[in-house]
């Protein structure tokens, strides 16, 4: 009966909306679990088929790309300066770092902000104050924000594939998998920049 209990909370309606603002709440507190909600539902769509793995594709797409423009409006708007805990030394440090990436390749840099939790809000709040132009802004952010919910529905995808044992078995495999892959990505990107 709990099993029961659990899958249907999990492929329930609320589901994807709960991952939806997940997601959005990820752009800018980098320690809510969007990352690992995405992950999870594309577990859950193969293991069960509720919620379907392109609508997890696209829920997830379109919270991260408007959590990334509410980013980069703040940093229009306000600026990279305005409040003092933007002033603090490790903040201005990040915010350079963001402004030397953005001058040397925009898409790149949006591409690969997306994967860093970090990284992306610093990158979005400093494309919002360099004031990039926003329809290029918004249609890199979408496409990056595309790229980053097919590979996070797809980690949970394949691991469901792969694993027997249903939903149980598969959404906490995938979410030690995903994790396992953020840091290693993490840990490679540190090493480049080295």
């Amino acid at each position: 009966m709990p099993t029961d209990l659990l899958a249907e909370a999990l492929t329930g309606p609320w589901s994807l909306v709960v991952m939806s603002l997940l997601v959005l709440g990820d752009a800018f507190f980098v320690v809510v679990p969007g990352e690992i909600a995405v992950t999870a539902l594309g577990a859950l769509a193969v293991t069960s088929g509720t919620p379907p793995l392109w609508t997890v594709i696209v829920c997830a797409a379109a919270a991260a790309t408007v959590g990334d423009v509410c980013c980069y409006l703040i940093g229009r708007i306000v600026g990279t300066d305005r409040w003092r805990l933007m002033r603090a030394p490790r903040v201005q440090q990040a915010l350079g770092w963001a402004r030397r990436r953005l001058d040397g390749g925009t898409a790149t840099v949006l591409f690969t902000a997306r994967f860093v939790p970090f990284a992306r809000l610093a990158i979005n709040l400093v494309a919002g104050a360099s004031r990039i132009h926003p329809p290029r802004y918004l249609v890199l952010v979408a496409l990056a924000a595309t790229g980053w919910a097919l590979y996070q529905a797809a980690v949970g995808a394949a691991v469901a594939a792969i694993l027997p044992g249903g939903p149980l078995i598969a959404v906490p495999v995938s979410i030690v998998v995903a994790l396992g892959l953020g840091l290693l990505l993490d840990r490679v990107l540190r090493g480049s920049r080295g």
